[in-house]
């Protein structure tokens, strides 16, 4: 019996690992994360420290930090529409 990845595991593997399910639902993601960084940050003269509490939520939003959240953002829009193909030990990306 083969040890072959569910569907889902494939269809995330093939989107990057830091991709999205759509560009809508990315861009909601960025905006709760960069929302609460800087909530966490803009409230702090006000609650005081009880305002970094939002912080930790704004990184998990993100999944760990801006640039993977950048980086999510362009593999979700470009799945589906770059190939890369290797041949003869030369690489190169094709539209779909």
């Amino acid at each position: 019996m083969r040890n072959d990845p569910t569907p889902k595991a494939r269809g995330a593997a093939a989107r990057g690992g830091f991709a999205s399910a759509s560009v809508p639902r990315h861009l909601a993601r960025g905006a709760l994360g960069f929302g609460a960084l800087a909530a966490s940050l803009a409230l702090l003269p006000v609650t005081g420290p009880v305002s970094l509490l939002l912080a930790p939520v704004g990184l998990v939003a993100l999944r760990g930090c801006p640039m993977c959240w950048a980086i999510g953002l362009a593999e979700t829009v470009s799945a589906g529409r770059l190939r890369r193909s290797c041949t003869d030990g030369t690489c190169e990306l094709r539209r779909a």
